[in-house]
């Protein structure tokens, strides 16, 4: 059984850090590029960082380039977004998407809700 489980989100005021994990299970975690997206209301869903399957490439939306920084650990199947100088417009569910394109495979998490607010 597949599962992308995101964890790490929060409520936390501007300029302050969270750190999101998600943890994979179920599929070969080290053939797939990993990507965290997020979405607020009224919005479409953004990709913010992606990381391709050996940790080596990494790319970041424009508005979070400098703050944010994504990794993973291939030994534990884990992927992480350090979020630092956190801003309200930062606010939304982050999800934790797998995608391997050469065969057609795409996984999602359920999402974890970040909060910036004073």
């Amino acid at each position: 059984q597949v599962q992308l489980v995101e964890s790490g989100g929060g409520l936390v005021q501007p300029g302050g850090s969270l750190r999101l994990s998600c943890a994979a299970s179920g599929f070969t975690f080290t053939l797939y590029t990993m990507t965290w997206y997020r979405q607020t209301p009224g919005k479409e869903r953004e990709l913010v960082a992606v990381i391709s399957s050996g940790g080596g490439t990494t790319s970041y939306t424009d508005s979070v380039k400098g703050r944010f920084t994504i990794s993973r650990d291939n030994a534990r199947y884990m992927v992480y977004l350090q979020m630092n100088s956190l801003k309200p417009e930062d606010t939304g569910v982050y999800f934790c998407n797998a995608r391997r394109p050469t065969v057609g495979s795409e996984y999602w998490g359920q999402g974890t809700q970040v909060t910036v607010s004073s």
